[in-house]
């Protein structure tokens, strides 16, 4: 993407219109954050529920209290040692940051992308751009510029202004950490893990939300979810899984990351990493191919239930969650 580019993005942006911008996490469908009109179309183009609070992304770290007040140590701790990066800050909000943003709530959820693409554009633009993932409510995130393209072609189409930054590196969305009350919380898990966290504040954060948590994106039980519906089987009995449904004439779409295809086998068959970073890379892409597939079901190979998994393992039970059968 050139300078213009980027220049016409930040345009569109300040005019009220939608940007689809890429971050190391997934892609974002963006708009001016300061302006309540524009953040109200997200929420039309996703089919998103208004009280659904979005992320403001930043240009830097320093633009942190235009967004919010009281900030703790912690905070800008964690800022300068993960951001530009996969950690989202929930704070106390300003009192001119929109409720729209905030999807009513007192609080705001804020990071610096760590993408390259997404920072030019920031700096362009000069504020903060509130953007959830760029695809339909509930369903799997975009980590191209061409599934973003995909997801609104028949809503949006070319009014959409697109960047392509290429494939995202993380994958999955941002840690979402909340340091708006006295314990610091994960209320969704991401690259940045707890011990992480722990390194750097000097205290476990809590694994995970309460009653009393602000609602955040991406909390829902159900949620990245494939139109397909969707079974996780042990590794153990996948085999056998596999071999009595192609025996009942139906084929399936697999994703796999220990399993090697069956011989003479009529499933379509999605290899992923067996590491977890490299599994979460290319997850969304892996579940949109075996979507795309048009198999009876889409079998998803169950991965270790260890910490360096939580991620995967929440993206994956919301999915199974969204897409109807009980994993």
């Amino acid at each position: 993407m050139t300078d213009a580019d980027i220049a016409a993005a930040a345009a569109r942006l300040r005019a009220g219109e939608l940007v689809a911008l890429p971050t190391e996490t997934v892609y974002g469908l963006g708009a001016d954050a300061m302006n309540p009109a524009a953040v109200r179309r997200i929420f039309e183009a996703k089919g998103r529920p208004a009280d659904h609070p979005l992320i403001v992304h930043l240009p830097d770290a320093e633009q942190m209290t235009q967004w919010a007040r009281d900030i703790p140590r912690e905070a800008i701790a964690l800022a300068k040692t993960f951001w530009p990066g996969p950690l989202t800050l929930i704070l106390k909000r300003e009192d001119d940051v929109p409720l729209e943003v905030t999807g009513g709530q007192d609080t705001v959820g804020l990071r610096v992308p760590g993408h390259p693409l997404a920072l030019k554009l920031l700096r362009a633009f000069g504020g903060g751009v509130a953007a959830p993932s760029a695809n339909r409510f509930g369903r799997i995130s975009p980590t191209t510029a061409q599934h973003v393209r995909d997801e609104f072609r028949d809503t949006l189409g070319d009014a959409l202004t697109v960047l392509d930054g290429g494939p995202c590196e993380v994958g999955i969305e941002s840690t979402i950490l909340d340091l708006s009350g006295e314990q610091p919380r994960i209320l969704r898990p991401g690259a940045i893990s707890a011990e992480q966290i722990a390194a750097v504040i000097g205290r476990m954060p809590v694994a995970k939300g309460d009653a009393s948590s602000p609602r955040v994106s991406g909390a829902l039980a159900a949620h990245y979810a494939p139109r397909t519906a969707m079974r996780r089987i042990v590794p153990a009995r996948l085999r056998d899984f596999l071999n009595a449904f192609r025996h009942s004439g139906r084929f399936c779409a697999v994703i796999a990351h220990s399993q090697p295809p069956l011989s003479d086998c009529p499933h379509r068959w999605v290899m992923l990493p067996a590491d977890p970073a490299g599994y979460a890379r290319g997850l969304y892409a892996a579940m949109r191919e075996a979507d795309a597939a048009g198999g009876a079901m889409i079998v998803i190979e169950a991965v270790p239930e260890s910490a360096e998994w939580g991620a995967v393992n929440d993206r994956l039970g919301r999915a199974l969650a969204g897409a109807g059968i009980t994993p």
